[in-house]
């Protein structure tokens, strides 16, 4: 028996991966900022968490590398 895979191709299921993946980046994010003994304060944890933009989340997880505050997530060295 054949497994229907139109659904995996269609705009709701890229829709959905997406959506996972956002959430799995700003979960990282939340994450090595905890592990570094870095404040998250409420606006900033908002921000991360609603974000949907890749490119955006990839940029902040990468300056959570060396940030020493959360808000220099935000802003370009």
């Amino acid at each position: 028996m054949a497994v229907p895979l139109w659904f995996f191709r269609s705009e709701t299921a890229q829709r959905l991966r997406a959506e996972g993946r956002a959430e799995a980046r700003s979960e990282s994010i939340l994450l090595l900022l905890t592990q570094r003994g870095i404040e998250i304060p409420s606006d900033a944890r908002e921000r991360i968490t609603t974000c949907t933009d890749l490119d955006t989340l990839s940029t902040w997880l990468t300056r959570a590398i060396t940030a020493t505050t959360a808000g220099e997530l935000f802003t370009a060295a």
